[in-house]
């Protein structure tokens, strides 16, 4: 039985070295790492890679259930292509082993945690943004294309989108939809 390793982290600024250090504690030779959200496998490549890779008698290692999904019924499609590998999902710091039937047992129910954890999250963080709107603390991403400079180069100096956006430093697409407004307006 090999046993293979994968840490996750939400965002670049975070470190995985305690995951990996946890992970080859455990045993893994192998460990998958990535920095991205957990809320959805869209994205998550090394994740996606271990899965397909994984072989039956093989264990995926985690710290915690939170590093794989972050919702349930993504962690329950998980553990359901693990299962029909012949795959064990292993938690280092939760005793979870899809194994036995306490350890699924309690994997759902952290599932459950983690999913309740990341909505209530959300749920501040739109009320915080809300907030701040009512405030007028939170006003968004000041605009970086001035709408009147993309419309006088086409019409005072006839540069094509293509040059417009060169010379502005921005995408093809937004010289385009500012033109497009100009259009329909």
């Amino acid at each position: 039985m090999s046993l293979y390793g994968y840490a996750r982290v939400s965002s670049i600024e975070q470190d995985l070295a305690i995951q990996r250090a946890a992970l080859k504690a455990a045993g893994c030779d192998v460990i998958r790492t990535e920095k991205a959200s957990g809320f959805r496998r869209d994205g998550r490549t090394e994740v996606q890679s271990l899965l397909e890779f994984l072989r039956p008698g093989d264990a995926l290692v985690i710290t915690r259930i939170d590093r794989l999904a972050r919702s349930m019924k993504d962690l329950q499609d998980i553990v359901h292509e693990l299962k029909e590998k012949g795959v064990a999902l292993r938690s280092t710091e939760q005793p979870i082993d899809t194994g036995t039937a306490a350890g699924k047992a309690f994997l759902d129910m952290l599932g459950v945690f983690a999913e309740f954890e990341t909505n209530l999250r959300r749920e501040r963080q739109m009320q915080g943004i809300s907030s701040a709107k009512a405030r007028g603390v939170y006003t968004g991403h000041k605009p970086r294309i001035d709408p009147a400079n993309v419309r006088r180069l086409h019409e005072e100096q006839k540069l094509g989108p293509a040059a417009i956006a060169k010379q502005l430093g921005i995408g093809r697409a937004s010289v385009y939809r500012v033109l497009g407004e100009k259009q329909a307006a």
